[in-house]
């Protein structure tokens, strides 16, 4: 074959360009793909709002909730009191422990006489023998006109706080007195004036980490990682911020609660038992796993309810897909019917979303884990039934014929024949599904089909336990990295490759 030169070629595209010349899509497919591009992102940029989405978000409350996955809070109370003193007081669940007094709230105190208002129930009550012909009821006032549970006043010494200081961090600090509370953060200053009527007047305009809805409304504080607080006409409430997980092993309730690890060892070695029906080793491993705060064991059960409702679920599925998909191959059932109605019926089962069938058997069977099982069946069945049939319409037929040639069964052409070529696939695919049900159990456990998803809900739920969500969130993230590095082993020992 001869080649033209350069001049031939010329003269060519002189006589016939129309058909040298590219058409238009060839010289512009590019910028025309671009184009395209650039014009469905803005599209889709004004559809959906986001830059309107962005503007608005409040970034501050998104630090805030993942600050609250590696951190904890102590909240105390600094309450003022109708005569001038004040008190402070923590929440009943406070991860601080009894007797609190941390070094970072300084706190001057005096004893001061007064007069406080006994509540009735604080009064013995005593029983008046009554006369069986007595018209009054038993509980009826006296005829000296006083109630007998009637509340009272007394004299009374107590210890009162006169001036708080809290230290937020190094640089940070809050002063209250009854009247005042004085902010310094960053180098600047707030003072804010507390009165009963009034509410909480501001010296001077707010700097930017402090706002008021309204004049005499509560000021809210932030003092970024280090925490948040609150200043109201009766009270000031101090949120402060630890990094890590408060009382992750023992509660404060704990016998064990404060001790080091050394002395925790000592007592559990050779110490005298805390309690006298157990060991002090007992004692330990109960506390730990019946951690009110944590719940340790509550949380790792459910956690096994999600890998058993992954693993069972997913084995029903493979066992019915199975024979089904045999059913579904054109080339190996040759019935159009058949085929057509266990295809149709496979569609069924995964058109709709696994969540969707967690939520319909939740409400036929309650809440538990056998509707997450039930919901990871019926929607795996149709998608291995689909990966499986199709996986059999693409065999090699030479290996079924050769078994077949000899006279063979249909049973044994079947097992001789097809399953050495598919069965490696099967498995792989079921092995994927497993792996990838164990994260999908933990969703459709948040709308009640049981395993840690709904421990994992309650918890978001209160929007105050971030730190349970991010421990749970955590064994969730090992777990699925265990069985996703068993699956892929597996997988790959079944497909004949090495990793």
């Amino acid at each position: 074959m001869n080649t033209l030169n350069p001049a031939e070629m010329d003269a060519i595209a002189a006589r016939h360009g129309n058909l040298l010349r590219p058409s238009f899509w060839m010289r512009f497919r590019f910028p025309i793909i671009g184009a395209g591009v650039a014009v469905y992102f803005i599209f889709c940029w004004w559809f959906f709002a986001i830059g309107q989405t962005l503007a608005t978000a409040n970034w501050g409350i998104a630090g805030t909730y993942l600050a609250d996955w590696v951190s904890y809070e102590i909240r105390p109370d600094i309450e003022v009191e109708a005569d001038g003193h004040m008190k402070i007081s923590y929440p009943r669940f406070d991860p601080i422990g009894p007797n609190p007094n941390p070094d970072w709230l300084v706190a001057e105190r005096k004893m001061v006489t007064r007069r406080i208002e006994v509540p009735a129930a604080e009064q013995p009550t005593i029983a008046k023998p009554t006369s069986s012909f007595s018209f009054l009821a038993p509980n009826a006032a006296t005829g000296n006109g006083q109630d007998g549970n009637a509340a009272r006043s007394e004299t009374r010494t107590e210890e009162v706080v006169t001036r708080a200081t809290v230290k937020m961090n190094s640089t940070d600090r809050i002063e209250v007195t009854p009247e005042r509370v004085e902010v310094v953060r960053g180098g600047e200053t707030l003072s804010a004036t507390l009165r009963a009527e009034g509410g909480v007047i501001a010296d001077a305009p707010l700097p930017t980490w402090a706002s008021q809805r309204a004049p005499g409304e509560k000021i809210v504080l932030a003092f970024g990682f280090s925490g948040w607080a609150e200043i109201r006409d009766d009270v000031v409430k101090i949120h402060k911020r630890f990094l890590g997980w408060a009382n992750f092993i023992f509660d404060t309730n704990s016998a064990f609660f404060g001790k080091s690890f050394s002395e925790v060892a000592s007592l559990i070695a050779s110490g005298e038992r805390l309690d006298p029906s157990r060991s002090n080793l007992s004692l330990a491993i109960n506390d730990i796993l019946y951690n009110p705060s944590w719940q340790h064991l509550d949380v790792w059960t459910k956690l096994l309810q999600t890998i058993v409702m992954a693993f069972v679920g997913t084995l029903f599925a493979m066992v019915v897909a199975f024979p089904l998909s045999f059913i579904a191959a054109r080339n190996i059932t040759r019935n159009g019917v058949l085929n057509q109605a266990t295809k149709r019926f496979f569609d069924f089962q995964r058109s709709v979303d696994m969540f969707i069938w967690a939520l319909f058997f939740t409400r036929a069977f309650g809440p538990g884990p056998l509707a997450g099982i039930s919901a990871i069946f019926f929607t795996d069945t149709g998608t291995l039934g689909k990966l499986y049939s199709e996986a059999l319409e693409n065999i090699d037929d030479k290996q079924r014929e050769g078994v077949k040639s000899v006279g063979a069964a249909p049973v044994a052409v079947h097992r001789f024949g097809i399953l050495p070529q598919v069965l490696p696939v099967f498995a792989s695919q079921a092995l994927y599904f497993w792996e990838s049900n164990t994260r999908s159990a933990t969703i459709i456990g948040a709308v009640g089909a049981g395993g840690i998803g709904l421990k994992l809900w309650e918890a978001m739920r209160t929007n105050s336990d971030w730190e349970n969500v991010a421990y749970m969130v955590l064994l969730i993230l090992l777990v699925v990295f265990i069985f996703d590095s068993i699956s892929n082993a597996l997988r790959s020992r079944l497909m004949g490759t090495k990793r």
